[in-house]
């Protein structure tokens, strides 16, 4: 059963539909979802977090990636119980769709969607000037760097998600063994003096060493903080391809979450005091900076640089992965153009990964501009935390019987910890660089004004999520009867 304006099938809509648009059933277990958790986010330790010490200090950014950690570990608590309920591709826009209705899951899902597509056009221009800067091959950061990324990546996905996850895993664990590398090699040359070198602005208030930029550094320094988690929150977009996925999704994202923080702190603090934060504060590759107080390579610099490429690929990977499923669920059910949820016959949604990789090879190789795609990618997953951290709450308030095969400690005081440091975040999107923000919302007003007009009247009522949202409609009757 469906609202007749909320989950219409389209008429002569052939029999073998979702059978055009199926996945590959257990291909991944715990290891590699735990794999891919990791993946999305281990760029971030490498590059990026940085530039948060030029908003808020080393203390500003300290508290600020604190913050953003007890959001990102409220809310993958909060996803583990939703991936449970509903473990379907559609991830985000899925449990929003029940908990909010069809305009919630469109407004989720076109979150998630701006994330996952700038993110990985961000990161091929950061891939580009990593290969420049390493002479690889002696080639220079430009659109034939872009292109190679996009297209030798996607034809990895293509051949199969099984062998896309291995890959992944493998080149993630070699950034992730580098992470523990650099902080070895930086250890000898930590000094607490150095971690608030930068000078205070006195007009500032509550401006201190550990605070330069007073307290509304801490705020300007959230996006900064979320780079060392931004992306963890698709490891359920991975459901429909995951062996026992209520047993196995709660438990890789609790693990993935378990090792970022690790690594955060391990590299925040290792990097800080090895060279100074006023040393990395605008370097584009701080745990290389912070291995060369002279400016000369080493050993461990080298080691270091090779594996920040090595990250980058991994989170590139891994983000074009949750995208396509993503952008898959989506047309699945009807929210956008139905052939893009098409699966080839290895059973990748082909579609789903040639046209956001299209869309962002032209964005890369257009602007150049990595930091502002990136900036528009975290206001779009922002505006996710808060949405997702709210499904939890109503379906928790409106549905207390529904069947958790794991449950979120602490319950809705965890996710409403998480909304309200989400909706923070979002705020704070406009003290960094409101030109991202306001490019973030016209391009969500357009995409709203397509369902409203469109696609709201034409959805596929036995879509996964539009079925289990229909059968939360249905049981509500029954119960008023």
């Amino acid at each position: 059963m469906s609202h007749p304006s909320a989950s219409r099938e389209p008429a002569g809509e052939p029999d073998d539909y979702l059978e055009r648009r199926r996945l590959r059933r257990g291909s991944a277990g715990w290891l590699l979802l735990t794999g891919l958790g990791v993946a999305y986010v281990v760029s971030g330790d490498y590059s990026g977090w940085n530039f948060g010490l030029a908003e808020g200090g080393f203390g500003g950014l300290a508290i600020a990636m604190v913050l953003m950690g007890a959001m990102y570990t409220c809310m993958v608590f909060a996803l583990a119980e939703l991936s449970s309920i509903l473990p379907t591709a559609g991830g985000g826009y899925g449990f929003a769709r029940r908990a909010l209705g069809p305009w919630g899951g469109f407004l989720t899902g076109t979150a998630i969607l701006i994330e996952y597509v700038l993110a990985p056009a961000a990161i091929s221009i950061f891939i580009g000037d990593y290969v420049e800067s390493l002479g690889l091959f002696g080639l220079e950061s430009g659109w034939p760097v872009y292109l190679a990324c996009f297209v030798v990546f996607i034809g990895i996905h293509l051949w199969g998600v099984g062998e896309a996850l291995r890959f992944s895993f493998v080149v993630t664990g070699i950034a992730v063994a580098a992470l523990v590398v650099f902080a070895l090699a930086a250890l000898p040359e930590f000094d607490a003096s150095s971690l608030d070198d930068i000078p205070v602005d006195s007009e500032a208030l509550g401006a201190s060493s550990w605070l330069p930029m007073g307290l509304l550094g801490i705020w300007a320094a959230f996006p900064f903080g979320m780079w060392f988690f931004l992306g963890v929150e698709g490891v359920p977009l991975a459901a429909e391809e995951t062996r026992e996925p209520a047993r196995t999704l709660p438990r890789a994202i609790r693990w993935s979450m378990g090792i970022l923080v690790v690594l955060a702190l391990m590299t925040f603090f290792t990097a800080a005091g090895a060279r100074g934060s006023s040393a990395i504060q605008d370097a584009g590759n701080p745990l290389v900076e912070a291995l060369q107080p002279d400016g000369e390579a080493t050993a461990w610099s080298r080691i270091v640089n090779y594996a920040g490429l090595a990250g980058l690929v991994a989170s590139f990977f891994s983000l074009i992965y949750a995208g396509s499923r993503q952008l898959f669920a989506l047309s699945r059910a009807g929210y956008l153009p139905r052939f893009l949820s098409l699966t080839s016959s290895r059973r990748a949604p082909y579609l789903g990964l040639v046209v956001p990789g299209a869309i962002g090879f032209a964005l890369a190789a257009s602007t150049g501009n990595g930091a502002r795609m990136l900036n528009i990618a975290v206001f779009g997953a922002t505006i996710s935390y808060a949405l997702m951290s709210l499904s939890h709450i109503v379906l928790r308030r409106r549905e207390p019987e529904l069947p958790r095969p794991y449950r979120t400690p602490g319950g809705v005081l965890t996710s409403s910890v998480a909304l309200v440091l989400a909706c923070a975040a979002l705020v704070a999107t406009f003290l960094v660089d409101v030109t991202a923000a306001f490019i973030a919302l016209a391009v969500y007003i357009v995409a709203l004004a397509y369902f409203g007009l469109y696609s709201r009247r034409h959805l596929v009522a036995k879509a996964p999520e539009e079925e289990f949202a229909a059968l939360a409609a249905a049981e509500a009757e029954l119960a008023r009867d």
